[in-house]
Formats: C-alpha cells, sequence, structure tokens
C-alpha cells in the first residue's frame, strides 16, 4: 500500500470543520491560546458534520427493531442504513456482515471469541495492545517486529508454513502503525495468509481514518476499527467481514437482541435460537447514536474526497518531517525507514529531555496536545528505542523527574481537521524547546510530568 504524493499535489483540499478548533486554553506563562490538537492518533476531534447530524436526529430517538412506535421505527431504519454506509465505505463483498461494537478493542476481542477452538494466531509484536492481547485462549505466535515490507511478508509465510497442526489459522496485523504512522504491506500479508490457508484481520484503527479501505481490494477476512479515531464521539465500532466463524460462535453476549426465539424446557432449562445475522452479536440496546455518527463520518469522509484528504495529510507529514530533522536532537522513530508510505502520526525521542517533561512543556508553555509514553504499543516502542520488547512498560510516563531519561515517546498526529498553524506552532515550539529549554519548572505527580502551577491548577479546578 502506497501514497503517490506527486500525483495527488493538485488536488488538496482544505481542513474538514471539527469540533474544538476555537477552544482556547491557559497558558503557565500567561495569556490564552487556541488548543492545537495534535493527538488524533489517539482521538480525533468530532467532525462538525457528525454533530450536526446526530443534534438533527436526537428528537426523535428511539428504541431499535423491537417499537411499534413512528421514532422506533425511523430510529431503526436510521440504525439498518448506517449498517449500509458502513459496509459501502470499507467496499464489504456481498456476503460480509458489519457488526457494531463499541471499539477496535471490543471488535477484536469479538473476533477473538468466535475464531475455532483450535485454531492458531499470528501476530506481530509492533501491534497496538487491542490486537496484541485478546487471543488469550488461543494457541499464538508472536512475530518479530520486521525491518522491511518485503521482511514482514517473509516472516508471516515461514511461520505459517511452518505450523503444527495444519489447521485454522488467523493472522492479525495492523494498516497503519499507531506509533509510527507506516503504512503495513496489508494486500501483499493477505495474499500470504490465504496461500497458507490462514485468514486475516485488518486493524484498521489507524488507517481508515487516514486512507481508503476496501476489504474486496485488499482481500481480508475481516477489518476492524473504531469510531472515535474516524472523527465520531467515543462509543461505537465496528467489525466487518466475514460471517461464518461469527454465525458459528457463541454469541459475544448473551441477552436480548442476540436470540430470535426462547422456551423453557421440561427440565427447567431453556432453550435458545440465536440470530445468524449481525444481531447475534449485538445483544441488549444498541447504541444508536454511535453507529449513525460513524455512518456520518463515512459518508463526510467519503463526500470530501479522500484523494484530496490524503494529499494534504502528506503535506503535512513532509512538513513536520522536514522540520523535525532539522532538530539534530530529534530522533524519529521508523521500523521500515524513512521513504515508508505513512499517516499523519509521527513518534520521536529528543536527546535531554524526558519525554514526559517535553509534552507537558509542549502543552502548558505553548497550548499544543500531544502524547507521551509507550501508546498501548510497548513491545514496539521498546524495540524502536533499543531496549528488549520484553521490557514491562506502562502506557503512561514512569516515574521519572524532569530531565532524567525515560524509556518512552513523544507521539504527534494530526488529520483531516488540522489546521496548517498549529503545524507550524509544534515545529517552532519544539525548535524553542530544545534550543532555550523550557520556561517554567515542572515535577512528577502520580507517574506523569506537570506544571508546577498554582493559580492555573486553581482555575482549572472550578470546571
Amino acid at each position: 500500500m502506497s501514497v503517490p504524493t506527486a500525483a495527488l499535489e493538485s488536488s488538496i483540499c482544505a481542513p474538514l470543520p471539527v469540533l474544538g478548533q476555537n477552544v482556547t486554553v491557559p497558558l503557565v506563562t500567561g495569556g490564552e491560546v487556541t488548543y492545537a490538537a495534535l493527538d488524533y492518533a489517539a482521538s480525533a476531534p468530532a467532525l462538525q458534520r457528525v454533530w450536526d447530524d446526530v443534534a438533527a436526529y436526537a428528537p426523535y430517538y428511539g428504541s431499535v427493531h423491537r417499537g411499534a412506535g413512528y421514532l422506533s421505527q425511523l430510529s431503526t431504519d436510521l440504525f439498518e442504513n448506517s449498517r449500509r454506509t458502513v459496509a459501502e465505505f470499507l467496499g464489504c463483498r456481498a456476503d460480509d456482515q458489519v457488526v457494531f461494537t463499541r471499539s477496535t478493542t471490543d471488535s477484536l476481542n469479538l473476533l477473538a471469541a468466535a475464531i475455532p477452538a483450535d485454531c492458531q494466531v499470528f501476530v506481530y509484536e509492533t501491534e497496538h495492545h487491542a490486537s496484541l492481547l485478546p487471543w488469550r485462549d488461543a494457541q499464538v505466535t508472536y512475530l518479530n517486529a520486521p525491518r522491511t515490507p518485503a521482511q514482514a511478508v517473509e516472516s508471516l509465510e515461514r511461520a505459517l508454513a511452518d505450523r503444527d497442526p495444519y489447521g485454522p489459522a488467523l493472522v492479525c496485523v495492523t494498516g497503519a502503525s499507531n506509533v509510527t504512522g507506516e503504512l503495513w504491506p496489508v494486500k501483499e500479508l493477505a495474499a500470504a495468509a490465504h496461500a497458507h490457508g490462514a485468514r486475516i484481520v485488518l486493524d484498521a484503527a489507524q488507517l481508515a481514518p487516514h486512507h481508503p479501505v476496501d476489504i474486496a481490494e485488499l482481500d481480508v477476512d475481516w477489518v476492524a476499527f473504531s469510531g472515535h479515531k474516524l472523527y465520531a464521539p467515543f462509543g461505537s465500532g465496528v467489525l466487518a467481514g466475514r460471517a461464518d466463524w461469527l454465525q458459528a460462535a457463541e454469541p459475544y453476549l448473551a441477552g436480548g437482541g442476540a436470540s430470535r426465539k426462547v422456551a423453557r424446557r421440561a427440565d427447567g432449562g431453556v432453550d435458545v435460537d440465536w440470530h445468524t445475522t449481525a444481531a447475534r452479536h449485538e445483544a441488549g440496546s444498541p447504541n444508536v447514536i454511535g453507529v449513525y455518527s460513524i455512518a456520518s463520518a463515512c459518508k463526510a469522509l467519503t463526500e470530501a474526497g479522500f484523494e484530496g484528504l490524503v494529499a494534504r495529510e502528506q503535506e503535512l507529514v513532509g512538513r513536520v518531517r522536514e522540520g523535525l530533522a532539522e532538530v539534530p536532537e530529534v530522533r524519529v522513530l521508523s521500523l521500515f525507514g524513512d521513504d515508508a508510505p505513512r499517516v499523519g502520526v509521527i513518534s520521536f525521542v529528543v536527546r535531554g529531555w524526558n519525554s514526559s517533561h517535553f509534552a507537558a512543556a509542549l502543552s502548558a508553555e505553548y497550548g499544543i496536545g500531544v502524547r507521551d509514553g509507550l501508546f498501548c504499543a510497548h513491545p514496539l516502542v521498546r524495540t524502536l528505542l533499543g531496549s528488549d520488547p520484553q521490557d514491562p512498560g506502562e502506557c503512561g510516563a514512569p516515574e521519572a523527574e524532569p530531565g532524567e531519561r525515560s524509556l518512552n515517546a513523544i507521539r504527534v498526529s494530526f488529520g483531516a481537521g488540522t489546521p496548517d498553524e498549529h503545524i507550524d506552532r509544534f515545529l517552532r515550539a519544539v525548535s524553542e524547546l530544545v534550543r532555550d529549554g523550557a520556561r517554567w519548572n515542572y515535577r512528577t505527580e502520580d507517574g506523569r510530568c506537570v506544571p508546577d502551577r498554582g493559580e492555573v491548577d486553581r482555575v482549572r479546578d472550578t470546571f
């Protein structure tokens, strides 16, 4: 998978309107500044279009599937039309199912609960914990971090060929790294998996908001992603793909909605006839607003045109990488090298700085929100930082005082709603902090580096 930036230069579009664009935050050095949200990889701000669509629907809110009233019927239509919208957005095949979940993590745990009992799972150590950890009841082979896309394909082929016994197998791989932003060779990995009788699930949490995802074209068996990274509010996700394993598995949750018919037996028990549609794994009252939000985001991105969105993001990626390259103390983390195609996710370390201290200074002194730590991808970050990937770590910052070295990194991430000014301010802040140092005193509190500030803390506590 690649991003042909030269061909996209003429189609660059303007930033999409998102919530929070005019929010101001206090600076410890005095005054206020418009907040620069550069933590899209954790949660992207909701598109204004999504929020407007939800607000227009809100007065018509009703329960789905089992209500006879007009609002219930309207909500049911909206819910099922949203399923079709997501299927179109993902290029689903005719017999694929779209199951609505709470998040990427929930989607992959659902699939983990549905795989055959003797299934072997193959997953790279480079995965986010959402795709690294759900396979606890399976025989799991963890593959070492590859250093080229070709090496990723070769190591998977060897592992699949050597598996014993030769039974059902599942490969789990990310589409774009949540640490480096690098695009993985998904189509080639899918071909390798299928050539060895395995299936493949794509963690598209970081890919879908930045790049078109087409299940049929990539030839993957399932795709999982979260709404809150796709410019929708928190609390909704998707698992889309082949129906057979999902239909054969026990419902992910047992309850109303998943069952078609329930009857008492003479011995006092119950017999249950479960749905074979997506409803089988959607027990309970669904998050209709969350589902509609995802569908609205899918429509908004499609109508805006991914070609223009990708073109602009690649321009921002180039500017950030060039700007960071001008600061010798900065080292950008990468698996596949500088020329690897990537989305707007870049992690780095700064020589002489504790990463939590640097991120805290960006926030407190410049109003820039980034992320520091291990990004719920501990083995990968440890590998990229040159330490043992088996070392323990925490998602937050370790107990390190400002100025002390810490085995974590800083991540800047951006997307369709990022203004140019936020990128310019970030690069200026990095340069100034490295050159001049922080202008404020910081302390460690509950494992995080925070500014020593009395009045600002008092103001913040009023909210």
